[in-house]
């Protein structure tokens, strides 16, 4: 009796784990569809949050600007002071407020929580095991801290104009220009807060707010326009690597022109360059973080 020869099956390529993973790194830069869904459901998950705190975020967001409003463009006029020789500050002042709000709340919305899921609860592994790249992880957090620093700015304006003593002569010549300054502004803030949570620890975050955001604000034309600061040459160059310069000078150009500011080329070319650059070291950070 002859055996029967078995046929051979010849063996079929079993897609590995790792295949069906997003590539993580600049060669995936498109998003498909199902990729384009995971991405919004992250971004969802966050604005949801963000939804069942909004009074925290309003408190958050309008407590110092406008305490910083009330004191220097209606308490101070009021009882006879004057910070400034410009015949309105207030006209100086709200620009420069909401510029340093909106970065600063993009950067706090960002970096605490994100420093976090780096440390204790891990989260980001969880985020990471979505079906998108490391990158597109990396820019929904950017996104969504631009997205509050939208809301910040749209809540600190009226808040610091309604608290003035003396009328902001506020006149949008350009409404394109002021939605272009306020978008680029709410990008920086969110790229330099992803910056900031990849590299901070959270038990050091207190320090990194008070050697970053201090002289951002102080040194970021917000209480005095660049031109003001012509008889300190060497300081009128210094503060051009803070980029609430720009944005301060952007927003005046937009919202008070009468206000002396920069050139729309110089802020508009600077602020660019200021949110590619962060975009790019924020991205380049975070995969790094990922891989360790």
């Amino acid at each position: 009796m002859t055996r029967s020869s078995v046929p051979t099956i010849p063996a079929q390529n079993q897609p590995t784990p790792t295949a069906a993973r997003a590539p993580d790194g600049p060669q995936g830069v498109g998003l498909g569809p199902l990729q384009l869904r995971s991405f919004l459901a992250l971004l969802l998950r966050d604005l949801t949050v963000l939804r069942r705190n909004v009074p925290e975020f309003a408190l958050r967001t309008l407590l110092q600007p406008v305490l910083f409003s009330f004191v220097f463009a209606y308490l101070f006029p009021r009882i006879g002071q004057g910070l400034s020789s410009q015949a309105n500050f207030a006209d100086v002042l709200v620009p420069g407020l909401v510029a340093v709000t909106a970065v600063f709340c993009g950067v706090s919305t960002v970096s605490l929580p994100l420093a976090i899921e780096f440390g204790a609860t891990r989260e980001i592994e969880d985020r990471i095991m979505a079906p998108v790249p490391g990158w597109a992880v990396a820019a929904e957090k950017i996104v969504f801290g631009a997205v509050q620093s939208l809301a910040a700015g749209l809540l600190v304006l009226p808040a610091c104009v309604l608290t003035s003593a003396t009328p902001v002569t506020v006149e949008v010549r350009d409404p394109a220009l002021l939605v272009v300054v306020a978008l680029l502004a709410c990008w920086i803030s969110g790229a330099l807060g992803l910056v900031v949570g990849t590299v901070v620890e959270p038990k050091r975050m207190g320090l990194a707010f008070s050697t970053l955001i201090v002289p951002l604000t102080f040194f970021g034309c917000v209480y005095y326009p660049w031109q003001a600061l012509t008889p300190l040459p060497w300081l009128k160059v210094a503060v051009l690597a803070n980029p609430v310069v720009y944005l301060s000078e952007g927003l005046r150009a937009a919202l008070t022109p009468s206000v002396p500011h920069m050139s729309t080329a110089a802020y508009l070319g600077a602020g660019t360059a200021f949110a590619i650059a962060m975009t790019v070291l924020g991205l380049r950070l975070f995969q790094r973080r990922v891989r360790l």
